[in-house]
């Protein structure tokens, strides 16, 4: 019987590369997208085990007009497994970023990712009248899920929420058998850091960050250009998907010790000392 698992965001990156792992395992994967155009390249790219969804994950009509497509496929069973992994990272001083590109990481990050559970949780079992087992929900959180980095307080703001409420999921959804686990990937080798290199950073020009802007962008793209590949982050959903009894939580990072474990473990007054001096502030 063939496996079905909806994720959210495939354009690139972690969404793509997702897909490609579940679809070389024989899984059908429907990948949301918010252009026709990447529709049609992911087609010919990822072939007959891949159907296109056309929505963004902020249009709950959308996504409700999409679930027919996903439910006709199924033939009454369960649906295996949704991954929601669409999401946006812009950095700033929290003391001078827009409201309402704050506002924008929780609208896509975390409101977004209920609405996609709430679109397609009947499919994944809470309409007891489908055969077959509860399917999994995977969410694509962050290291930045437990470690908030100077400049990147609203994705971290966003992927804490994340994190709280899947949580509360995963014990509301127990009654259905339906489980959630978070991923939580490190730098991981996707075109964020092209996009981050290219950002107009002009906006806090002459300000107090400026000089400290320029040095975590530096220290960010050495970072993530050598991260791990995104497949890393696909093979931890398959992982996630087919465990028997899985994790509630996955990091997937290099050097897992130096920037997981011991960062958690350190007292948070010494890892914001650790991290002032890695940017210089307090220099002049």
């Amino acid at each position: 019987m063939t496996r079905h698992v909806v994720v959210t965001g495939v354009s690139t990156g972690i969404g793509l590369a997702t897909a490609r792992v579940l679809t070389a395992r024989n899984v059908h994967v429907f990948g949301s997208v918010r252009r026709v155009a990447d529709a049609d390249r992911l087609r010919t790219e990822l072939g007959p085990r891949f159907t296109p969804l056309i929505f963004d994950v902020t249009d709950v009509n959308a996504m409700q007009a999409a679930a027919p497509v996903v439910a006709e496929r199924l033939e009454g069973q369960t649906l295996w497994g949704l991954v929601n992994n669409a999401g946006i990272a812009v950095g700033g001083p929290l003391i001078l970023q827009p409201l309402e590109e704050f506002r924008r990481h929780l609208e896509i990050n975390v409101i977004g990712a209920l609405a996609t559970v709430q679109v397609f949780a009947p499919l994944l079992g809470t309409d007891r009248s489908r055969a077959g087992s509860p399917g999994r929900i995977i969410q694509i959180s962050s290291v930045a899920g437990r470690m908030s980095a100077p400049f990147l307080g609203a994705y971290a703001a966003s992927k804490r929420a994340l994190e709280g409420m899947s949580d509360a999921l995963r014990r509301e959804l127990m009654v259905f058998g339906i489980d959630v686990v978070v991923i939580n990937p490190g730098s991981v080798i996707t075109p964020i850091w092209d996009k981050a290199e290219a950002s107009d950073g002009s906006r806090y020009a002459g300000t107090e960050y400026e000089p400290l802007l320029r040095r975590f962008l530096t220290a960010a793209l050495k970072s993530g250009r050598s991260g791990l590949p995104p497949e890393a982050v696909g093979e931890t959903v398959w992982t996630a998907l087919t465990a028997e009894r899985p994790r509630t939580f996955y990091p997937v990072l290099r050097l897992r010790l130096l920037n997981w474990t011991i960062p958690l473990a350190l007292p948070a007054r010494l890892l914001d000392r650790l991290i002032a001096k890695q940017l210089g502030i307090g220099e002049r």
